[in-house]
């Protein structure tokens, strides 16, 4: 059966996984039906359709739409996460960045409205399909970065939101590497963070922001978060960091990709939209 014979009136909510660019058509067919959508294509997540056809490099297909989709990112938008009928579940990368920055963001200490992230993610992060960086012999032993600087297509993601939380421009200097495991993520952001904050006073900021959220996990003092933390879970674990330099900050941020990066979150989100317990079927 072709996704145009799929019987959309017999279902509740529809999952597309399809690449960026191919997602338009079948969500535009699930909305007119009146079915609740997750997206897990980047077709979605941005709120601006000149933005998305600058950094995806196709024309959008259904810019009507944009205004009504709910980024999926529960820790920022739970309660429209409720309500939405089509939700655009972010990439991996964001979701690691955005969630070690929301807390700073929320409480106006992004000093310059900075942000670098140096983020390491494993092999399946790069999907199935099959090229020359992801065969074993060039991924093995290696460690890789592309995309350096301001080109990657996740960095207007972690842009919109922490501007939108920051109620100002924030802008996101991001390093992606591709590292030789088969799974995992980890994120270093280096920030400055206004003056007067100590490494107590900004634990307790983030302790208090995720305090409720029962996928996001602050490290005690000591403790570094490593992707072990979140392999195979769908969680976000983070840790806190004292460069030794007044106003710098450095936290560490993990996840899975496959789960709090992509189909955990997913679940996450229609678990919200349906009224379910939010971690129903999900690995606290």
């Amino acid at each position: 059966m072709c996704a145009e014979e799929a019987p959309l009136g017999e279902v509740d909510c529809v999952f597309c996984s399809l690449p960026h660019g191919a997602s338009m058509g079948t969500v535009q067919r699930a909305r007119r039906a009146g079915v609740r959508v997750i997206d897990l294509s980047a077709d979605f997540r941005l709120a601006s359709a000149e933005l998305y056809q600058r950094w995806y490099r196709v024309p959008h297909e259904a810019p009507g739409l944009l205004a009504e989709a709910v980024y999926g990112l529960p820790e920022l938008h739970r309660e429209r996460i409720r309500d939405a009928g089509l939700v655009a579940n972010p990439g991996c990368y964001p979701t690691s960045v955005i969630l070690g920055c929301y807390p700073l963001a929320r409480a106006g200490l992004l000093a310059d409205g900075h942000v670098i992230a140096d983020s390491k993610s494993g092999v399946s992060g790069a999907g199935r399909s099959p090229s020359l960086t992801t065969h074993f012999c060039e991924a093995n032993e290696n460690l890789s970065p592309y995309n350096v600087g301001h080109v990657h297509r996740h960095v207007p993601e972690m842009e919109q939101e922490l501007a939108r939380v920051a109620g100002r421009p924030v802008h996101v200097t991001f390093v992606p590497h591709l590292v030789p495991v088969n799974r995992g993520m980890l994120t270093t952001l280096y920030v400055r963070v206004t003056p007067g904050q100590d490494l107590a006073s900004l634990r307790r900021l983030y302790e208090e922001a995720y305090a409720a959220e029962p996928l996001v996990r602050v490290l005690p003092e000591g403790k570094v978060a490593t992707m072990r933390w979140a392999e195979h879970t769908d969680r976000c674990v983070l840790s806190l960091h004292d460069t030794g330099h007044p106003g710098e900050l450095v936290v560490v941020s993990a996840i899975d990709n496959l789960g709090k990066g992509a189909a955990g979150q997913a679940v996450q989100n229609m678990n919200l939209m349906f009224g379910l317990p939010e971690v129903a079927g999900l690995r606290v």
